[in-house]
């Protein structure tokens, strides 16, 4: 458990994100997207353009409660730590940063390492518009592997790779998203992970595929638009945050 009580010593804009930040981990985790105490949510603390809320390393997801994340700055400094003994990853500073620097309209960045994200960011076709749920995804940028994810250079190379995009492949790692709210982020990845997966079940099918006409992807494509019909994600957080309570309530503490 955390050593500080937080609510006590943030705003309560900073505690409404973090109640935001800590939902999706805990719905990362109950939906098959974590990776055991890897990968990464952040949600920029509202007001404060360059400090953003990040888990405590060594944390499952299903751990994530509002009062154990870490708030650190661009440069990666701890600015509040609820904790004495725990730090943060810096592979989740590095990415995170990188996207929370550029992207003002980026309140939430996630990052998987899922089996299908994973399966798909190793295909040279990239992400196939074999789906209504993966043209939803559309349009998806993708960034080369360089390693692990711990040099600062690769940051501006990320950047510049994920241009205005909600949704990026990281080549042979994973998946990313980007969301002006927690509840755009986490339906944003929750598609496009579901995307991957039907994916790679059609092509292990091992049978021919069909493909719309491009104009028909471009239509969904726009249809899907945040701005066409309505911001995806908004509608659903409610139901995300019962599914929560009925299971357990911790996350909010």
């Amino acid at each position: 458990m955390p050593d500080t009580y937080v609510p006590q010593n943030v705003s309560s804009a900073e505690w409404q994100a973090r109640l935001d930040c800590a939902a999706v981990y805990r719905l990362l985790a109950h939906f098959g997207m974590s990776d055991l105490v890897y990968n990464h949510v952040t949600v920029r603390i509202p007001g404060e353009k360059e400090r953003f809320l990040i888990n405590p390393f060594g944390w499952m997801y299903e751990e994530i409660t509002a009062s154990s994340l870490i708030t650190i700055d661009l440069e990666g400094h701890i600015v509040f730590n609820p904790h004495t003994n725990v730090g943060i990853n810096p592979a989740g500073y590095v990415i995170h940063s990188a996207v929370h620097a550029v992207r003002p309209d980026a309140a939430c960045v996630i990052h998987t390492h899922t089996r299908a994200g994973m399966a798909v960011s190793a295909m040279a076709c990239g992400l196939l518009p074999l789906t209504q749920t993966a043209m939803r995804c559309m349009p998806i940028s993708y960034h080369p592997y360089e390693g692990p994810a711990v040099d600062v250079d690769e940051r501006a190379r990320l950047q510049a790779n994920l241009g205005q995009t909600r949704f990026m492949v990281l080549r042979n790692h994973g998946l990313l998203t980007v969301g002006p709210s927690a509840a755009e982020a986490f339906n944003a990845m929750y598609w496009l992970e579901m995307a991957c997966k039907a994916q790679v079940d059609a092509m292990a099918a091992r049978t021919e595929l069909t493909f719309p006409p491009d104009e028909v992807v471009a239509h969904a494509t726009h249809l899907y638009d945040p701005k066409t019909r309505r911001p995806f994600g908004v509608l659903e957080w409610p139901a995300m945050l019962r599914l929560l309570d009925r299971r357990d309530t911790s996350w909010r503490t």
